[in-house]
């Protein structure tokens, strides 16, 4: 394979780049790549216990998830969140950082951030804010250990909230995303926004997604969102905040607490009418929706050596089919799509 020449793409302006538009007029400028199915936890609602992980020849190379990451950013795309499964027990993870950040350095790439359990952070938080992250999501749906514990079939909560210190520490901005589980973590939720907004954090509420088969049954655990707020407004002051950064999330700001809080509800009000952004799964595949079984296989195009033009060729054609929303629904038998979100990229 060609490594990727982007050295082109670094000295033309932003406004000559060709512009992913799809076919309902919505600019696609957010990327969301998966490095790796795996993951050093099994969060209930995102993994079965006993994954089956994908060999290692299905999977991109660094080179191969720089060669596309670069070409969607040649092709305009300005946001760049790097995931998984979870994105820092990738083998040579901070190499595919470091290398990515010369689009930032060009002023091809407003922002470089990843979205993360937090397990890993301590070790490498100097490292990701040497290399320009200035940002990231951190998945904690609960401030009491054993619950925590139970959650990710094993995790240790101190180890999360030490990677958190210390991102924070080397001054990386970090935004907590919480999925609002009914039988689990309902009651704790006001805590665990105090918790956030006291430590400078902002936090998202997520309503849990139908996306692969999980052992529980997620009508049991769905709670909607709506009703999160109504309950929170009966307490305190929710402010409506426009603040956009390029994901689905709707932000109100608590005047009580003076922090910012999302809410993403894939279920209880569609997000899709500006939806701005595609993934790219650690295989190589394009979705242009998180909601539906669409597929564009780029890890074909680019190992059968195709020129950069045909890789363009074809990521705008997948751009092209990108649907007008998904078809999330909780109390459908089956998921709405069958890959699980350690595989999409969460």
């Amino acid at each position: 394979m060609t490594p990727y020449d982007d050295s082109a793409a670094q000295a033309v302006s932003t406004a000559s780049r060709p512009v992913l538009i799809d076919g309902f007029g919505r600019a696609v400028t957010y990327l969301r790549v998966s490095v790796t199915d795996r993951c050093d936890l099994r969060c209930v609602y995102c993994m079965s216990e006993h994954m089956t992980f994908l060999p290692k020849a299905d999977v991109l190379s660094l080179e191969e998830l720089d060669h596309l990451a670069s070409a969607f950013v040649t092709m305009g795309v300005r946001k760049l969140r790097l995931t998984g499964g979870e994105p820092l027990v990738r083998k040579g993870f901070m190499t595919l950082v470091e290398r990515l950040s010369r689009h930032l350095r060009s002023g091809a790439l407003d922002e470089l951030t990843l979205t993360t359990n937090g397990a890993q952070l301590e070790r490498y938080a100097d490292d990701l804010a040497r290399h320009g992250v200035r940002r990231i999501n951190v998945s904690l749906d609960t401030l009491k250990p054993g619950l925590f514990r139970s959650l990710t079939r094993g995790g240790d909560l101190a180890r999360v909230i030490a990677g958190i210190d210390a991102v924070q520490a080397a001054g990386i901005a970090v935004k907590l995303n919480a999925v609002a589980l009914k039988a689990d973590n309902a009651a704790e939720l006001p805590e665990l926004i105090r918790w956030a907004h006291g430590r400078g954090c902002e936090i998202t509420l997520i309503e849990t997604m139908p996306l692969g088969e999980v052992e529980q049954d997620r009508t049991d655990q769905f709670l909607s969102l709506k009703d999160v707020r109504r309950d929170l407004s009966s307490f305190w002051t929710l402010e409506d905040d426009h603040h956009a950064t390029g994901g689905p999330a709707r932000y109100v700001r608590v005047a009580e607490t003076g922090g910012r809080l999302g809410f993403i509800t894939p279920l209880s009000h569609n997000f899709c009418e500006a939806c701005n952004r595609v993934r790219l799964t650690c295989t190589g595949t394009l979705h242009t929706c998180l909601g539906r079984e669409d597929a564009s296989d780029l890890r074909a195009v680019i190992r059968a050596g195709a020129s950069d033009a045909d890789l363009e060729r074809a990521i705008l054609a997948a751009i092209g089919g990108k649907p007008k929303g998904h078809d999330f629904q909780i109390a459908a038998a089956r998921p709405a799509v069958t890959r699980h979100m350690s595989t999409t990229g969460g």
